[in-house]
């Protein structure tokens, strides 16, 4: 019942869709991995400088590994105190290095010459490269994939398509839905390939404190490796902040990816409204409150809506994420806390598309019904055939004859058995209908 009370859905009525999130996403998950990388690099420190025991590093790396929400409460207590919560993180440290005997040793090189945002830019980065890699792409490719599916399944099912609209040449369902699922593909691709970054150099960048305090070291190397250890991308050219291009570039690509499945799933519910789709009942759901008959495209408009409050999200990260003023603001600390709401209105949003996909059916008696109405868009084929022979005017004489008209079989055939042109094809032109004028979608998927 205490999930009633939530102000946002992701965490309310969507929580089940949502709750594999939680660890990661959350206020919880965000101070756990900021522990994981101050113990990371401590380790780092002390093996430049040091000669830790075995025994000490097992213990950090128990203390980042079996981080629980009691840790995760005293250093909120803690904060509460230092009004900072990266520092409270650093105190929460050096409470448990107390305890230790060897670590007793090694308080004072917890934070050693870092910024805040060296650790909270490697935590965000860590964040979201699971968040993409573990949980959106394996969805987004589950959807793709069941586009593809269901392409095939109807790859030769003939259909009206609509331009503007309108009435015009037929296709298939399985390659209209093809078209969406090549989109789709070419914007996985990019997702994927973004390369997540992060810095860790100090409080402008330039590894002031590093080397006044040791200035023999060789701080870029040390400092590469140590970003690079966690299969992230290591960025020199930095001020305080790691200036968030890659995460502009993941947004931006994630919304374009998004916005063909808007345009996907509103494509969709305007065929299920036209009845070129019917919905596989289930016998427990209800379409209306008060129309028993209906059966509402519920999963398509759900993802259409989700989809846009992924992409508000993404959209501001995109265009704030870039500005910071002069060397550091805070500005873009309390928008990089939504990260984990844009992915999870995505997976809310990609959840609801797999449900709606695997609902539909292709209603072929109301397709056929339709190809057998419109006979007149075989004036494209027929006008373009006489142009070929060099007959004048060919498209006036088929706009007079279709436009506003009603036009059938008859009425084309008398037209073109009167064509000047071969025999043979008239005996083409006389041979194809709506339902088979089709060029090559079928042999396209």
């Amino acid at each position: 019942m205490a999930s009633l009370l939530n102000i946002s859905p992701i965490d309310g009525r969507y929580a089940k869709t949502t709750q594999m999130l939680k660890p990661l996403c959350s206020e919880f998950g965000f101070i756990k991995l900021r522990v994981y990388v101050e113990c990371e690099w401590l380790k780092t420190v002390l093996k430049l400088f040091k000669k830790p025991s075995s025994n000490f590093l097992k213990f950090l790396k128990d203390l980042a590994d079996n981080f629980s929400l009691a840790d995760a409460e005293q250093v909120k207590t803690i904060e509460q105190a230092t009004n900072h919560d990266v520092k409270a993180i650093e105190y929460f440290l050096r409470h448990k290095l107390e305890k230790h005997r060897e670590g007793k040793k090694y308080i004072e090189l917890i934070h050693f010459a870092c910024s805040s945002e060296d650790i909270n830019n490697i935590a965000y980065a860590l964040m979201v490269k699971e968040l993409r890699d573990r949980h959106l792409l394996p969805l987004m490719k589950k959807v793709i994939l069941a586009l593809q599916a269901l392409a095939q399944q109807y790859v030769t099912t003939p259909m009206l398509a609509r331009t503007h609209g309108q009435i015009a040449s037929p296709t298939t369902m399985g390659k209209e839905l093809m078209n969406s699922a090549v989109r789709l593909k070419e914007q996985y691709r990019e997702f994927a390939q973004i390369k997540i970054k992060a810095k860790c150099n100090g409080s402008v960048g330039n590894f002031n404190a590093h080397y006044a305090a040791y200035p023999n070291i060789d701080w870029i190397r040390v400092c590469r490796n140590f970003v690079q250890q966690f299969g992230l991308t290591w960025n020199l050219y930095t001020t305080q902040i790691e200036p968030h291009d890659y995460l502009a570039e993941l947004s931006d690509a994630n919304k374009r990816f998004n916005n063909i499945l808007i345009d996907l799933s509103r494509d969709i519910w305007k065929y299920i409204a036209v009845g070129y789709f019917k919905q596989k009942m289930v016998a427990k759901e209800i379409g209306s409150s008060v129309m028993p008959h209906k059966i509402n495209p519920i999963d398509f408009e759900n993802a259409e809506g989700n989809l846009g409050m992924a992409n508000a999200l993404l959209q501001h990260f995109s265009n704030k994420l870039l500005i910071s003023r002069w060397q550091r603001d805070l500005s873009d600390s309390t928008v990089l806390r939504n990260i984990g709401a844009s992915f999870a209105y995505a997976l809310i949003a990609y959840q609801s598309l797999l449900k709606g996909l695997n609902k539909l059916e292709v209603n072929r008696e109301q397709l056929t019904k339709e190809l057998k109405q419109h006979w007149e868009v075989l004036a494209e084929a027929i006008q373009t055939t006489m142009r070929r022979f060099g007959i004048k005017n060919s498209y006036e004489k088929l706009k007079a004859i279709t436009r506003g008209n009603k036009v059938n079989r008859q009425t084309l055939h008398r037209l073109i058995r009167q064509l000047p042109i071969p025999n043979a094809t008239k005996k083409r032109l006389l041979k194809l209908t709506p339902e088979n004028y089709l060029g090559i979608s079928a042999e396209l998927l």
